[in-house]
């Protein structure tokens, strides 16, 4: 569920340049399919009002916005650390 989620927020936060469908079966990292870094600047800012969560740029963060797996995972252990 929380991965078909967050396909349907890269398909908004890039303006339907990339649907759902291929944010979910992507082989390739999301801005070779066009996700923009404007539109991965509006996916951290919906990941973190939807999920209660803080993505750190700093590191491996940006890389998560090319993977939906890595960003699915990091939400799950975020969600883990906070209870």
């Amino acid at each position: 569920m929380v991965r078909e989620r967050l396909a349907a927020m890269v398909a908004s936060a890039s303006d339907g340049a990339v649907t759902a469908e291929e944010a979910l079966t992507a082989t390739v990292p999301l801005s070779a399919l066009g996700v923009t870094s404007l539109a991965q600047m509006r996916l951290i800012d919906a990941v973190e009002t939807e999920f209660g969560i803080e993505i750190d740029l700093s590191g491996d963060g940006l890389d998560l916005l090319d993977d939906l797996g890595a960003l699915e995972r990091y939400i799950a252990r975020a969600g883990r650390s906070d209870s």
